[in-house]
């Protein structure tokens, strides 16, 4: 892809979006997200909703204040063009040691190891529109917190349900300019099926459409392997919230050189917890779960799979329901 509208030192849209990552957190040119984010762009993450490149800003700083040490790697840039720019779907393996005090509390010295999935919109030499989801969960488990404790912890240190930062729900959320909806490329739609049938309760599709050997990379840095994993975790989730509602929001399919065919999927589950499954007892909250996953397709299926979302912000939604 040609890149008009981009400062020429980027070759392609991976090129920019791995550069641009490592200037702003690990070369520290958090300055420079005055030009690479809009005054006025929303960045949604399950957590909350924050607009303006100022109040990424302070995000950034407050996370590099407390975890100094952190890295960004990025696994993979799954994209697809839009008008004027392009939609990449990033992945990253971050790396950080809890050394300072801040929002996960008292300093613990821990190693962490968690991914992340960023899927940014771009034009102009500037991301315009952003969704991001943190494996929360891998992060606060490593500190030795359950998330659902985290979770009522983080509620009462930000002044109780009434005062605390409200998790990402549709409620909340802020137009942005991007309306585009992916590409329709055949492991897109492939991968979209295959979610579509399993939030359908078709869990039979597993050994049909995954790789025996399957790999995957789950919430709370979970790596499991094979058909009883997979049908062990999509059954848990869908479970918990039975007559909830799943909806995909973007969907990606690519084929490049040196990778296998891959696609990207950011999907949501809205609806009631009124089933036994992973959360617990049924509570009748209502949750807003912002998904986002990646598969890789081999020779038999399905091969390898990274599924994100927030458990933290999951049983922030419980505990301000149930008090």
């Amino acid at each position: 892809m040609s890149m008009p509208g981009f400062d020429p030192k980027w070759k392609d849209p991976p090129d920019y979006i791995l550069g641009i990552t490592k200037e702003i957190w690990e070369d520290r040119g958090v300055a420079t997200l005055l030009h690479y984010y809009g005054e006025a762009m929303p960045v949604r993450s399950p957590a909350s909703v924050v607009v303006g490149n100022k109040g990424v800003i302070a995000a950034t700083m407050a996370t590099l204040a407390e975890f100094p040490d952190r890295t960004l790697l990025g696994e993979d840039v799954i994209w697809c063009e839009a008008p004027g720019g392009f939609l990449s779907s990033h992945r990253l393996l971050s790396t950080a040691t809890h050394l300072r005090d801040g929002m996960y509390g008292k300093a613990t010295g821990k190693s962490l190891v968690y991914r992340i999935i960023a899927d940014c919109a771009a034009r102009d030499n500037a991301i315009y529109d952003e969704w991001l989801v943190r494996d929360q969960g891998a992060i606060v488990r490593q500190m030795g917190w359950e998330p659902k404790a985290f979770a009522v912890d983080l509620i009462a240190r930000e002044g109780g349900p009434e005062r605390c930062v409200r998790p990402f729900t549709p409620a909340i959320d802020v137009a942005g300019p991007y309306k585009g909806r992916g590409n329709d490329h055949p492991v897109g739609r492939r991968y979209a099926d295959i979610m579509t049938r399993l939030m359908g309760a078709d869990l039979a599709l597993i050994p049909r459409e995954y790789d025996r050997a399957a790999q995957l990379e789950l919430p709370g840095g979970v790596t499991a392997h094979g058909w009883p994993a997979a049908d062990g975790f999509w059954m848990g989730l869908r479970a918990a919230f039975p007559s909830a509602t799943f909806t995909i929001h973007h969907c990606i399919g690519r084929e490049d050189s040196m990778r296998p065919p891959r696609a990207a999927l950011r999907w949501s589950l809205d609806g009631k917890h009124d089933g036994w499954g992973a959360f617990g007892a049924p509570t009748g909250a209502h949750v807003h779960i912002m998904g986002m996953s990646h598969a890789e397709f081999g020779p038999w299926g399905l091969n390898r799979e990274f599924v994100l979302y927030d458990e933290t912000a999951i049983w922030k939604q419980i505990a301000l329901h149930t008090g």
